[in-house]
């Protein structure tokens, strides 16, 4: 019997996602040092995020990341994952999460859905696929 190191998507995720309160809790973008959250993600990580949102695009590396972070930190006063759903693991994962948001332009708030599958290799997240139920209305909540 070969024991392997814990590697599945659950862990891996659930750990990120900590270190993501914890990184937003110290200040975030360009308060927080990026450190807390880099070993979760491989170097050549790529978030894809639709592009009628204002922080669409996509997003490579630990360098891409960071910049992702401030531009949501831009966009958002506060972005809640209210609940977390996994309904796939492995190598890819698939999470429905329930976000509760305010628009820092605005102050108005939101509450959308986000299915995102995310692939994870060697304990790292390699891959982000996000995907918006209706990116007009969150553009639209941001939008003066």
């Amino acid at each position: 019997m070969t024991i392997s190191p814990i590697t599945d998507s659950v862990t891996v995720l659930t750990a990120m996602y900590a270190a993501e309160a914890e990184y937003l809790a110290a200040g975030g973008p360009g308060e927080a040092p990026f450190d807390l959250l880099a070993p979760f993600f491989a170097p050549d990580v790529v978030l894809h995020q639709a592009a009628a949102l204002p922080y669409g695009g996509v997003w490579s590396g630990h360098v891409g990341l960071e910049r992702f972070f401030l531009a949501m930190s831009r966009v958002w006063e506060s972005f809640d994952l209210v609940e977390q759903e996994f309904l796939a693991t492995g190598e890819t994962a698939v999470v429905l999460t329930q976000v509760r948001a305010r628009a820092r332009a605005t102050g108005r708030e939101l509450a959308f859905p986000i299915l995102q599958t995310i692939r994870v290799k060697d304990s790292r997240i390699v891959e982000v696929r996000p995907f918006y139920w209706d990116t007009s209305a969150i553009a639209g909540v941001c939008a003066m």
